[in-house]
């Protein structure tokens, strides 16, 4: 099908291919201010309307004294230091000694030495040296410790060798508030034996549309569950606010977050903006908090979206009038990764304005130095106050003392908590296991088929199965979860290893066939698939339908239904997902989440004990509704005409009787979406929102999904069989004209991913080499557009063979592309000679063997 549109001409006019420059789209601005520049009515909070402080927490006059003395010592250097925190993969312990930063952190993808699968010991060694060096004696210099924080969100995921826990959604699948509490022991002590005394967790997100990339940071789409845990999670890692326990040696500093509402954005866009009410803003999302603030958590991390147009990082209402004001909290204000930059009149260098608002510790990753400068300068000409700089020093420092950092020892040389060796212990995995049990949801048991018995002949199918990485999901290891093979788990389990553990102690027989295939007809099948693992900015979908246009994992339920063979579907997924036809073609259901390293949990579930009797029930009910169709989102309990597939609270046990009717199989999705917008090209076609043209000088662009030449006749495009029918295109450009080939669709905000690690892949082969030079650009509006030159890469691609090339997103915005709008984010373009096939192209935050063309 070949289509051409007003809105096309006008994108090729942005590309240069015409005269004219003219372009569509972009995202319109929905921020209201009055005249005078204060918030409209709409954007007005009215602290007595929120929860009021039920006891002024962290306030211990002992401790205020020592911060009284400490601060009397201070330059406004140092003081503004406190303030800023770096990331370790631009920071280094010596450049403490010249900047008296008080925090690091180790962002998604930072490692030590800029490995992000370096060892316990390696992380061990280098928190022990930036403590070193920040308490070390100097001249006119306070000896201050600085904090090193990481995103635990999940076990201490940056380690493959830790006991990584369910995500949580699974775990609010428990409803177990004390097993919530051990969790984050286990988490707090394994951070402790690497030296790392701050976990960005918990998340206390109240998920109201599952296509949210996040959700499975989220406990919940209700806000019962999530206030029930909050105040635990944080006991957990913190110990009882009042007793002995509290901060004592091998706890850790906790962070609720993110301040607020990051879960109820408008479609589920990750830091986009949640236009509701103040009523909905206080009932719904901040249900979390308060227990939390009650349980003593030590910092808050504000999130990146707004309420109604506001950034929160800039929102002096919601940071000091709400949450300092009413709400009593008196830790420090942490911002996220350089969020600060979304600011209106901000960049990630320079931002008076959030520390006004509230803000009291800036996440500057890569941009602290700059940032350090500037603050220091508008704090010394008046632009932010002294007096707002030094409440966010007090309330820095009172988390350092309450933290025990003050008397700690560096890392290396403390006693008192546990070694490295007791990562992953028995003990510690004991608890994961537990968890993992506990959260398994049973959709369906047909007929009764589970539980199993372990004297059975067992075949076990599916990608799922034995991929430690794939059941983890995303924060493991590495910041999407991606890459991690199962030797990088020392001591986890798979599902197919708990299976074979499971059957072995009942005298049966396991056999494991990826596709399914077997020798011997089995008395069972179990197949273990789902999402593959994704984070922030990537898990965001258009849909909720799982295997749009790919059916692989549904063909191989029915392959085996098909030849007689009882079936078990293990699902593991980061939300619920319209998957009705893998759950008509299975005859037992499991809602597994995203388990984490203890597979064995599963199998503990799935089969009876060697004695022949049930030893664990299924004991999870869902936290989040199960949608009828793939565009029944948002779906939460209490909605109106509220009529999911299954209900919030539903979860079948063995007691119960299994049976689930045929379900219908209209996903309700129009062909071709449900993409996440970070895939761009896959399986041969641009899923949704994306959409494939081609282009030239004769000024039009012309939609392709199948095969066509460019209005000019400059290029062609077919598509071609690589790896499966049809799932590459293959262009042609003659040399009679500049031509392009062009990806584009609704504008899309990448300023984040930009700012971090994530790159652009493309995966091609190179039929004909350049004659003239050829270019990938991103187009973002009028007149704005990133040229890179590519000709040297694919001169240098050995023809016939497909290879990948990673290009960093901050070469696209250092060569002028405007990150917050990108309409077309690949468009490859020569006047020469040249052949390419293409077979996917994407975002992928996985910086392994980035480059960055020249302009």
């Amino acid at each position: 099908m070949q289509v051409t549109s007003k809105r096309n001409t006008r994108l090729a006019r942005a590309l240069g291919l015409v005269s004219a420059l003219a372009l569509v789209g972009g995202l319109s601005a929905n921020v209201a201010f009055s005249a005078d520049g204060t918030a409209s009515p709409a954007q007005t909070l009215h602290p007595e309307k929120w929860p009021a402080a039920k006891a002024q927490r962290l306030i211990d006059p002992a401790i205020e004294k020592k911060i009284d003395a400490l601060m009397a010592q201070m330059s406004v250097e140092e003081k503004v230091g406190q303030t800023i925190q770096g990331d370790i993969s631009t920071i280094k312990p010596a450049d403490l000694r010249k900047y008296p930063l008080g925090s690091i952190l180790a962002g998604g993808n930072s490692g030590p030495g800029g490995d992000d699968r370096a060892s316990a010991q390696a992380w061990l060694d280098l928190a022990d040296e930036f403590y070193r060096v920040s308490m070390e004696k100097k001249p006119g210099r306070v000896q201050i410790p600085v904090i090193f924080g990481v995103d635990a969100v999940h076990g201490h995921g940056n380690i493959g060798a830790a006991t990584i826990f369910p995500h949580n959604i699974a775990l609010g699948a428990t409803r177990d508030r004390d097993l919530l509490r051990r969790t984050g022991e286990v988490t707090a002590r394994e951070m402790a034996a690497t030296g790392i005394d701050w976990t960005f967790a918990p998340a206390l997100s109240v998920v109201r549309d599952d296509r949210w990339g996040r959700s499975y940071e989220g406990f919940s789409e209700d806000p019962e569950i999530v206030a029930a845990y909050a105040g635990a999670v944080v006991e957990g890692i913190q110990g009882v606010i009042g007793s002995k326990d509290f901060m004592k040696p091998g706890r850790t500093v906790a962070t609720a977050k993110h301040f607020l509402a990051d879960g109820g954005t408008d479609g589920g866009r990750d830091q986009g903006d949640a236009k509701i009410t103040e009523e909905e803003l206080v009932r719904l999302h901040n249900a979390g908090y308060p227990p939390a603030i009650d349980a003593g958590v030590l910092t808050i991390m504000t999130s990146f979206s707004s309420w109604q147009g506001i950034k929160h990082h800039g929102n002096k209402q919601l940071m000091t009038d709400v949450l300092k004001g009413r709400m009593g909290f008196n830790g420090f204000i942490v911002g996220d990764w350089n969020a600060h930059d979304q600011v209106p009149g901000c960049t990630k260098y320079n931002c008076p304005t959030s520390l006004i608002a509230g803000l009291d510790m800036y996440m500057a990753s890569d941009s602290w130095e700059l940032l350090y400068k500037n603050t220091l300068a508008q704090v010394k000409d008046g632009t932010i106050p002294m007096a707002r700089l030094d409440d966010a020093v007090r309330r820095i420092l009172r988390v350092k003392f309450h933290a025990g950092l003050f008397d700690k020892p560096a890392p290396k040389d403390r006693k008192d908590v546990p070694a490295i060796s007791t990562l992953g212990s028995a003990e510690n995995r004991a608890v994961g296991r537990e968890a993992v049990r506990k959260s398994l949801v049973l959709l369906k048991n047909q007929g009764g088929v589970l539980p199993l018995s372990p004297k059975a002949k067992v075949l076990v199918a599916g990608d799922g199965a034995d991929n430690i990485g794939k059941q983890a999901g995303g924060w493991t290891i590495s910041w999407q979860g991606t890459g991690n093979r199962n030797d990088e788990f020392p001591g986890a389990t798979s599902i197919l290893d708990g299976i074979k553990e499971a059957v072995a102690a009942g005298g049966g027989s396991v056999a494991y066939d990826k596709a399914g295939a077997f020798k011997d007809k089995p008395d069972v099948a179990i197949v273990v698939f789902g999402e593959e693992p994704y984070a922030e900015f990537q898990g965001d979908v258009e849909t909720l339908e799982f295997q749009p246009g790919d059916k692989s994992d549904l063909a191989l339920l029915k392959k085996l239904k098909a030849q007689g063979i009882p079936t078990v579907a293990v699902f593991l997924s980061g939300r619920p997902m319209w998957v009705n036809p893998e759950i008509n073609a299975s005859d037992a259901f499991v809602a597994a989440w995203l388990p984490g390293t203890e597979g064995n949990g599963v199998a503990d579930v799935l089969f009876k004990g060697a004695d022949g009797k049930v030893k664990y029930d299924f004991n999870g009910k869902l936290s989040f509704s199960w949608p009828k169709n793939a565009v029944q989102t948002p779906l939460n309990r209490g909605d109106a005409n509220y009529d999911p597939q299954f209900a919030y609270g539903y979860g079948l046990t063995y007691k119960d009787k299994g049976d689930v009717a045929p379900l219908s199989e209209n996903s309700g999705v129009p062909a071709g979406s449900g993409s996440s917008t970070g895939v761009f090209f896959r399986r041969g076609g641009a899923p949704a929102p994306w959409s494939l043209a081609i282009a030239d000088q004769v000024g039009d662009l012309r939609v392709t999904t199948t095969t066509g030449t460019s209005p000019g006749k400059v290029v062609d495009l077919k598509s071609v069989d690589v790896a499966a029918q049809e799932d590459a295109k293959q262009l042609t450009w003659n040399g009679t004209g500049r031509g392009a080939f062009i990806i584009s669709g609704r504008a899309v905000d990448l300023s984040r991913q930009s700012n971090g690690d994530v790159t652009l892949s493309l995966r091609y082969r190179v039929d004909q080499a350049p004659t003239g030079k050829a270019h990938v650009s991103m187009v973002c509006g009028p007149n704005c557009r990133a040229d890179l030159d590519l000709t040297k890469i694919l001169t240098d691609a050995k023809p016939g063979t497909f290879q990948t090339t990673k290009i960093s997103l901050k070469c696209f915005a250092a060569a002028g592309a405007q990150m917050a709008s990108i309409e077309a984010p690949v468009v490859i373009s020569t006047e020469g000679r040249l052949g390419l096939t293409v077979t996917d192209a994407k975002l992928d935050a996985d910086p392994g063997n980035a480059v960055c063309p020249a302009k």
